[in-house]
């Protein structure tokens, strides 16, 4: 019997507020994060990520005021990203009351600091990000991108991921930029290719639009769920895709 997959809204946050783009542009509003984290938890989540999408980019730590105040109201784990880049930012994530750290830009550009962070604060706790899109010129047809999706590194994502899995991280999650908002569906062979490529858990992340497509990720290899808009703008009710992930063969918490 497989284990239940994590259903994970993600609270996408700009300036201390929860925004939503597309293809990590075009952002606009969606909610105060408290609001937010306190409404998923009743709703059923399992999980909820919270990402500072700008604190890379803007040479700065994630928002650890913001982090504190939803762990008040968080029941459940959460996770959180975005101006991670060495074991003193990480702990400072996880003494605001984060249960888990994930790190991105950071962790390629340095990759040492993924063993230094599982020695640290053991590997349930860290998360290796991996932004990715479509290359035809990589053997895995995927490119790495960071800084938010903005910089292209040349360097094979299916590869990356394999050299991540090799730290001994127990989760990765994907981002296809294709896919990220568009609500097209999640980019399944991304997923499947990790997923016969690694031992940790793949996060689908970037496109859900149904919970025909969280059913897709599921088949596809993925153990955790992650999603934004259609839980933001309540498109889709947690409680009615996990009925529907249940009902389609997918065990669930």
């Amino acid at each position: 019997m497989k284990d239940p997959v994590v259903i994970m809204p993600c609270l996408d946050m700009r300036q201390g507020r929860v925004v939503k783009g597309v293809h990590f542009v075009d952002i606009e509003d969606a909610g105060d994060p408290v609001a937010c984290a306190r409404a998923y938890c009743a709703a059923g989540a399992d999980e909820l990520a919270l990402l500072d999408i700008t604190a890379t980019v803007e040479n700065r730590g994630t928002l650890l005021d913001v982090v504190s105040r939803v762990a008040e109201v968080c029941t459940v784990p959460f996770t959180v990203g975005g101006g991670i880049s060495d074991v003193a930012s990480a702990a400072a994530v996880l003494q605001a009351g984060a249960d888990k750290i994930s790190t991105s830009s950071a962790a390629f550009r340095k990759p040492e600091i993924i063993p230094e962070m599982i020695r640290e604060f053991g590997p349930d706790a860290v998360t290796v990000a991996i932004d990715v899109d479509v290359n035809p010129a990589m053997p895995s047809g995927y490119e790495v991108y960071i800084d938010g999706g903005r910089t292209a590194t040349g360097y094979d994502a299916v590869e990356w991921a394999k050299r991540v899995d090799g730290y001994g991280v127990k989760v990765i999650l994907p981002t296809s930029k294709a896919g990220d908002g568009a609500r097209t569906g999640y980019d399944l062979p991304v997923i499947e290719a990790m997923h016969r490529a690694c031992r940790a858990g793949i996060v689908a992340s970037g496109g859900a639009g149904t919970m025909e497509h969280f059913l897709q990720a599921a088949q596809a290899g993925a153990s955790v769920l992650l999603a934004a808009s259609v839980f933001h703008f309540h498109l889709i009710d947690i409680g009615e895709l996990k009925a529907f992930l249940k009902a389609n063969g997918v065990a669930v918490r």
